[in-house]
Protein backbone atom coordinates (compact mmCIF):
# COMPACT_ATOMS: atom_id res chain seq x y z
CA UNK A 1 0.00 0.00 0.00
CA UNK A 2 1.28 3.47 -0.95
CA UNK A 3 -0.05 6.17 1.35
CA UNK A 4 0.53 9.92 0.89
CA UNK A 5 0.95 11.72 4.24
CA UNK A 6 1.89 15.37 4.76
CA UNK A 7 5.42 15.40 6.30
CA UNK A 8 4.90 18.73 8.10
CA UNK A 9 1.34 18.33 9.31
CA UNK A 10 0.55 14.59 9.26
CA UNK A 11 -3.16 13.82 9.00
CA UNK A 12 -4.18 12.09 12.27
CA UNK A 13 -6.52 9.67 10.49
CA UNK A 14 -3.63 8.40 8.33
CA UNK A 15 -1.20 8.29 11.28
CA UNK A 16 -3.75 6.10 13.12
CA UNK A 17 -4.01 3.83 10.07
CA UNK A 18 -0.22 3.30 9.96
CA UNK A 19 0.00 2.76 13.74
CA UNK A 20 -2.68 0.03 13.49
CA UNK A 21 -0.49 -1.71 10.89
CA UNK A 22 2.58 -1.37 13.17
CA UNK A 23 0.63 -2.81 16.13
CA UNK A 24 -0.31 -5.80 13.99
CA UNK A 25 3.37 -6.52 13.29
CA UNK A 26 3.48 -4.69 9.96
CA UNK A 27 6.56 -3.27 8.23
CA UNK A 28 6.43 0.40 7.26
CA UNK A 29 8.60 2.61 5.03
CA UNK A 30 8.62 6.33 5.85
CA UNK A 31 10.56 9.54 5.22
CA UNK A 32 12.94 10.90 7.87
CA UNK A 33 15.17 14.00 8.09
CA UNK A 34 17.93 11.97 6.38
CA UNK A 35 16.75 9.00 4.25
CA UNK A 36 13.63 6.96 3.69
CA UNK A 37 13.58 4.38 6.44
CA UNK A 38 12.06 0.95 7.02
CA UNK A 39 10.74 0.14 10.46
CA UNK A 40 8.45 -1.76 12.83
CA UNK A 41 7.42 -1.77 16.48
CA UNK A 42 10.57 -2.74 18.47
CA UNK A 43 8.49 -4.93 20.79
CA UNK A 44 7.45 -7.22 17.91
CA UNK A 45 10.12 -9.91 17.46
CA UNK A 46 8.59 -11.41 14.29
CA UNK A 47 8.47 -7.99 12.61
CA UNK A 48 12.13 -7.34 13.54
CA UNK A 49 13.11 -10.71 12.06
CA UNK A 50 11.28 -9.78 8.82
CA UNK A 51 13.38 -6.62 8.56
CA UNK A 52 16.59 -8.64 9.05
CA UNK A 53 15.46 -10.78 6.08
CA UNK A 54 14.54 -7.74 3.95
CA UNK A 55 17.92 -6.12 4.65
CA UNK A 56 19.84 -9.44 4.52
CA UNK A 57 21.61 -8.33 7.66
CA UNK A 58 23.58 -10.30 10.24
CA UNK A 59 21.52 -10.65 13.43
CA UNK A 60 24.61 -9.73 15.44
CA UNK A 61 24.22 -6.16 14.11
CA UNK A 62 21.20 -4.60 15.83
CA UNK A 63 19.20 -1.84 14.20
CA UNK A 64 18.74 1.64 15.63
CA UNK A 65 15.37 2.85 16.83
CA UNK A 66 13.43 6.12 16.95
CA UNK A 67 12.10 7.75 20.09
CA UNK A 68 9.74 10.73 20.23
CA UNK A 69 11.74 12.96 22.64
CA UNK A 70 14.34 13.01 25.43
CA UNK A 71 11.88 11.79 28.05
CA UNK A 72 11.08 8.83 25.80
CA UNK A 73 14.81 8.11 25.35
CA UNK A 74 15.37 8.05 29.13
CA UNK A 75 12.91 5.14 29.41
CA UNK A 76 14.88 3.06 26.89
CA UNK A 77 18.46 4.10 27.66
CA UNK A 78 20.66 5.09 30.57
CA UNK A 79 21.06 8.84 30.15
CA UNK A 80 23.73 10.65 32.19
CA UNK A 81 23.62 14.41 32.83
CA UNK A 82 26.26 14.89 30.14
CA UNK A 83 24.33 12.79 27.60
CA UNK A 84 21.10 14.62 28.44
CA UNK A 85 22.64 18.08 27.96
CA UNK A 86 24.31 17.00 24.71
CA UNK A 87 21.18 15.49 23.22
CA UNK A 88 19.02 18.40 24.35
CA UNK A 89 21.17 20.71 22.21
CA UNK A 90 20.98 18.54 19.09
CA UNK A 91 17.63 16.75 19.09
CA UNK A 92 15.38 16.47 17.23
CA UNK A 93 17.94 16.29 14.44
CA UNK A 94 19.95 14.08 12.05
CA UNK A 95 21.91 12.25 14.75
CA UNK A 96 22.04 8.68 16.04
CA UNK A 97 23.30 8.48 19.62
CA UNK A 98 24.78 5.25 20.96
CA UNK A 99 23.80 4.76 24.60
CA UNK A 100 23.56 1.90 27.05
CA UNK A 101 20.11 0.36 26.64
CA UNK A 102 17.70 -0.12 29.53
CA UNK A 103 15.76 -3.27 30.39
CA UNK A 104 12.82 -1.90 28.40
CA UNK A 105 14.73 -2.61 25.15
CA UNK A 106 14.30 -6.12 23.69
CA UNK A 107 17.59 -8.03 23.81
CA UNK A 108 17.71 -8.46 20.02
CA UNK A 109 17.81 -4.65 19.69
CA UNK A 110 21.03 -4.41 21.77
CA UNK A 111 24.68 -5.05 20.91
CA UNK A 112 26.69 -7.56 23.03
CA UNK A 113 27.82 -4.51 25.07
CA UNK A 114 24.11 -3.75 25.74
CA UNK A 115 24.26 -0.55 23.70
CA UNK A 116 21.69 0.80 21.25
CA UNK A 117 21.55 3.44 18.53
CA UNK A 118 18.76 5.92 19.21
CA UNK A 119 17.30 8.64 16.97
CA UNK A 120 14.84 11.50 17.40
CA UNK A 121 14.47 12.70 13.80
CA UNK A 122 13.50 16.28 13.02
CA UNK A 123 10.48 15.02 11.10
CA UNK A 124 6.89 15.57 12.25
CA UNK A 125 5.58 12.33 10.75
CA UNK A 126 8.20 10.09 12.45
CA UNK A 127 7.55 11.72 15.82
CA UNK A 128 3.76 11.43 15.39
CA UNK A 129 4.06 7.69 14.60
CA UNK A 130 6.26 6.98 17.66
CA UNK A 131 4.03 9.01 19.99
CA UNK A 132 0.85 7.37 18.74
CA UNK A 133 2.33 3.85 18.84
CA UNK A 134 3.64 4.34 22.39
CA UNK A 135 6.80 2.30 21.63
CA UNK A 136 9.98 3.17 19.75
CA UNK A 137 10.10 2.25 16.07
CA UNK A 138 13.04 0.33 14.59
CA UNK A 139 14.72 2.40 11.90
CA UNK A 140 17.04 1.36 9.09
CA UNK A 141 17.59 3.00 5.71
CA UNK A 142 15.60 1.71 2.74
CA UNK A 143 18.42 0.47 0.52
CA UNK A 144 18.84 -1.52 -2.68
CA UNK A 145 20.87 -4.73 -2.64
CA UNK A 146 23.99 -2.75 -3.67
CA UNK A 147 23.59 -0.52 -0.60
CA UNK A 148 22.44 2.60 -2.46
CA UNK A 149 19.43 4.39 -1.00
CA UNK A 150 16.01 5.22 -2.41
CA UNK A 151 15.04 8.89 -2.50
CA UNK A 152 11.52 8.24 -3.74
CA UNK A 153 8.62 6.40 -2.07
CA UNK A 154 7.19 4.97 -5.32
CA UNK A 155 10.54 3.29 -6.11
CA UNK A 156 10.56 1.73 -2.61
CA UNK A 157 6.99 0.51 -3.16
CA UNK A 158 7.92 -1.05 -6.53
CA UNK A 159 11.17 -2.58 -5.28
CA UNK A 160 9.98 -4.21 -2.04
CA UNK A 161 6.42 -5.05 -3.11
CA UNK A 162 4.43 -7.07 -0.54
CA UNK A 163 7.42 -7.38 1.83
CA UNK A 164 6.53 -3.90 3.14
CA UNK A 165 2.94 -3.44 4.31
CA UNK A 166 2.74 0.31 3.78
CA UNK A 167 5.05 2.82 2.09
CA UNK A 168 4.37 6.40 3.21
CA UNK A 169 5.00 8.96 0.50
CA UNK A 170 6.11 12.22 2.12
CA UNK A 171 8.04 13.64 -0.81
CA UNK A 172 11.78 14.02 -1.23
CA UNK A 173 14.32 13.54 1.60
CA UNK A 174 17.82 15.06 2.06
CA UNK A 175 19.54 11.75 1.21
CA UNK A 176 22.42 12.07 3.66
CA UNK A 177 22.92 9.64 6.59
CA UNK A 178 22.70 10.71 10.22
CA UNK A 179 25.89 11.37 12.17
CA UNK A 180 26.46 8.52 14.64
CA UNK A 181 27.90 9.55 18.01
CA UNK A 182 28.66 7.27 20.95
CA UNK A 183 28.11 8.80 24.38
CA UNK A 184 29.08 5.66 26.32
CA UNK A 185 30.88 6.50 29.63
CA UNK A 186 30.42 10.20 28.79
CA UNK A 187 33.25 9.96 26.26
CA UNK A 188 31.89 11.28 22.94
CA UNK A 189 33.13 9.41 19.89
CA UNK A 190 32.07 10.21 16.32
CA UNK A 191 31.48 6.81 14.70
CA UNK A 192 30.12 8.18 11.43
CA UNK A 193 30.12 11.73 10.15
CA UNK A 194 26.91 12.50 8.29
CA UNK A 195 24.25 15.20 8.35
CA UNK A 196 24.30 17.49 11.37
CA UNK A 197 27.05 19.61 12.90
CA UNK A 198 29.56 17.51 14.85
CA UNK A 199 31.92 20.38 15.81
CA UNK A 200 30.68 19.97 19.40
CA UNK A 201 32.64 16.69 19.50
CA UNK A 202 35.82 17.86 17.74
Amino acid sequence: MLLKINPYNPQQRLVDKVVTILRQGGIVAYATDTFYGIGCDITNKKAIEKIYQIKQRDKKKPFSFMCSDLKNISHYAKVSNYAYKTMRRLLPGPYTFVLEGSRAVPRMMLTPRKTAGIRVPDHALCLALVRELGNPILTTSATKTDGSVFADATLIHDHFGPRIDVVIDSGLVPGQPSSVISLIDDIPEVIREGAGDISLFA
